[in-house]
């Protein structure tokens, strides 16, 4: 396969190139600017010059130029080179500040959230985005897309993670084009009348029209969660239970709309639309058509990444079509890859985005190898061959990246693929139907019933095989290294597969060992390190003691630090896992640590480094006189305006003081 004799997938590997240059070298906008004006010069005086397009210079100075392009478009595309981002102005003090809801949120157990856009600061025009979080009350009300209100609130930064191995929200939401939160309640904000509608607030009220509509026919909570992520992408209803139990069997695609949802729509316009090619320019109209459908389906449905990914490669492959040309799956895949990132760069950095165009490379590329391996005569055998030949393809081509990400792997992915897929075309044909009949008030009882009832046979398949606990294997440590080792394996052995050479082979061969060798390095280093921190969790206090593979919580809330735990014991590699509740005093890396909790009893030593835990009402300039401690730590079980107050003192005595709640966890032996 020789992918790089094709122009677009040249310029699109160098688009990304650009785009990963300027992500990781951030700068202002001037400098990409001049390099892409003075590189789009070269490539002029040239093609004037030598009037020749496939010379080696010229094509080295558009592929230069393509590059430089992607440079620009992801410092664009940076919030921060806005001129007139809010960040730009002053940051003294609380604003008045003009938000316009672009996006809602799943919400959590205290508050509903929201993307929003800050649209004025200070009567100033602005831009930017920001995460709203307004408080839970018996007066507060969801707002909707496109609703604007006034807030005096101040702006506070995404924090970066506190604890060792936890989830980095503040990068993720960095990718996003988010630097900052705003927290309030509902009654600091005044809700306009007058603001404006868009094109997106639109499409979330006919999402909500039709959510109405299905609530008012007989589907059950999980089978009606499971109707508006598969129809209209959203999922902020499923259930924790049944988000997992998908992703568990191997079948979460079915719940994000992607390019297979789309691949069955384009199917079926193709088939419904089939007689308008009898008319006068019917094919162009049929085009037009199927073109509008697809791209009113992607809006409706929230123009996610991989939504935007598959409406725009099928969009492509629609033309192909009505060209009727024999055309290359590899440059429509390629086309749609460079004119989305063209647009929105940042696409290239989100997990989904990533798995989708992983997924989509790989059955293009591995799936007719495995229909060349066997062809079986008989029918049926032949198109159950081919769905486990489509997945065994897509799960090539997303594992590293789902090791990496999530550290699981579903074993059974196969079976959830042949047992549903072969008809998510009619549960997509079906429900489509369904909504229409619904907007009209004309769904029978029986047609609804039928749906809910095929919804709840493919959950019970779904959390059948999820629940085969022996072949989902979880808790996989993974890092970045060992993705790009895995993918290149993965490179080799198809290559291998297909030609049978010998070099390739070998260089398998070789990568498979370096893999394992990297592997068993990184468990020996695990096994090999030592270290015990003070963790920081609200209203809990736990001491983490880690030797080798071995993890020892100290803590009289342990279920606090389930969740903050699951990354660490995962990238350190633990192996066993044991908790205690907490003493007052321990020796730790060579520190005597004495822990004042809310009785405030005084330890019985000097000089050793205290704990405040659970907000001791106690004073700490006759602490301090007393007991001379060596320096004082405050965990997340302390009140802020307690934590406030002793920092307040320990700086005055000139004590070194340590806030979990801003610094971190606290290692009790500094790391290099």
């Amino acid at each position: 396969m020789q992918l790089l004799k094709f122009v677009p997938i040249k310029l699109t590997l160098f688009l990304v190139a650009g785009i990963l240059f300027g992500r990781f070298i951030e700068t202002s906008i001037s400098i990409p600017l001049i390099a892409t004006i003075s590189t789009l010069i070269v490539v002029a005086i040239l093609l004037y010059t030598t009037r020749k397009i496939k010379s080696v210079l010229f094509g080295s100075a558009v592929l230069l130029l393509t590059s430089c392009i992607g440079f620009l478009a992801i410092t664009l595309a940076n919030p921060i080179n806005t001129p007139n981002h809010y960040a730009k102005i002053s940051n003294t003090g609380s604003k008045e500040l003009r938000i316009k809801i672009t996006e809602v949120l799943k919400p959590n157990s205290f508050s509903r959230r929201y993307f929003a856009t800050i649209l004025e600061a200070d009567k100033r025009r602005t831009t930017g985005k920001i995460i709203l979080s307004i408080k839970k009350d018996s007066s507060s009300q969801g707002l909707k897309v496109d609703d604007e209100l006034i807030t005096f609130n101040t702006l506070s930064s995404v924090k970066v993670p506190l604890n060792p191995h936890q989830f980095n929200y503040k990068k993720y939401l960095k990718g996003l084009g988010v630097f900052d939160q705003l927290y309030t309640t509902s009654a600091e904000c005044i809700l306009l009348k007058d603001s404006k509608s868009t094109l997106y607030g639109h499409a979330a009220h006919w999402r909500a029209t039709i959510i109405t509509k299905l609530k008012e026919q007989n589907f059950t909570p999980e089978n009606l969660s499971v109707i508006q992520a598969l129809l209209l992408g959203q999922r902020n209803d499923i259930s924790e239970e049944t988000y997992d139990n998908y992703k568990d069997a191997g079948a979460i695609h079915i719940l994000a709309l992607s390019g297979l949802h789309i691949g069955i729509l384009l199917l079926i316009l193709q088939f419904l639309l089939q007689p308008l090619e009898r008319l006068p320019h019917g094919k162009k109209i049929k085009l037009v058509v199927i073109l509008l459908f697809l791209w009113s389906f992607a809006l409706l449905a929230g123009l996610s990444a991989s939504i935007v990914r598959a409406v725009t490669m099928f969009s492509f492959l629609a033309y192909a079509m009505f060209l009727n040309r024999p055309t290359n799956s590899f440059n429509i895949l390629a086309l749609s890859l460079f004119f989305i990132l063209l647009i929105q760069p940042n696409y290239l950095f989100q997990v989904g985005f990533q798995m989708s165009y992983a997924a989509v490379f790989a059955i293009l590329w591995i799936y007719p190898m495995l229909q060349r391996f066997w062809f079986p005569k008989n029918k049926i055998v032949k198109y159950f061959w081919q769905l486990l030949s489509v997945s065994i393809a897509a799960q090539l081509g997303v594992l590293p990246i789902s090791l990496f990400y999530f550290h699981q792997f579903p074993g059974l992915f196969f079976v959830a693929n042949l047992l549903i897929i072969p008809f998510l075309g009619i549960i997509l044909g079906i429900g489509i139907v369904i909504i229409i009949l619904s907007l009209t008030n004309t769904l029978p009882a029986f047609v609804a019933d039928a749906y809910n009832t095929i919804l709840s046979y493919m959950n019970f398949i779904v959390r059948w095989i999820a629940h085969q606990d022996t072949f989902v294997f979880k808790g996989i440590s993974f890092d970045f290294l060992q993705l790009l080792v895995l993918y290149s394996l993965t490179f080799l052995i198809v290559i291998a597969f297909s030609s049978k050479r010998h070099k390739v082979i070998v260089a398998f061969l070789i990568g498979l060992i370096a893999l394992q060798s990297y592997t068993f390095f990184l468990k020996y280093k695990a096994s090999t390190t030592h270290e015990s921190m003070v963790l920081h969790q609200s209203r809990a206090t736990g001491i983490l003691e880690k030797t080798g593979t071995s993890l020892h919580l100290l803590s009289t809330n342990a279920t606090a630090f389930e969740y903050t735990l699951k990354n660490y014991q995962i990238e350190e590699r633990i192996e066993t896992f044991a908790i205690d509740t907490l003493r007052n005093s321990y020796l730790l890396e060579g520190k005597r640590i004495a822990i004042i909790d809310s009785l405030a009893i005084y330890p019985s030593h000097k000089h050793s480094t205290i704990l405040l835990t659970q907000s001791p009402n106690l004073n700490l300039e006759r602490l301090i006189d007393s007991i001379q401690p060596l320096e004082l730590i405050a965990d997340g079980s302390n009140y802020r305006s307690d934590v406030a107050r002793w920092k307040a003192t320990c700086i005055k005595r000139k004590l070194p003081f340590h806030d979990t709640g801003e610094k971190g966890a606290y290692y009790l032996k500094q790391k290099d």
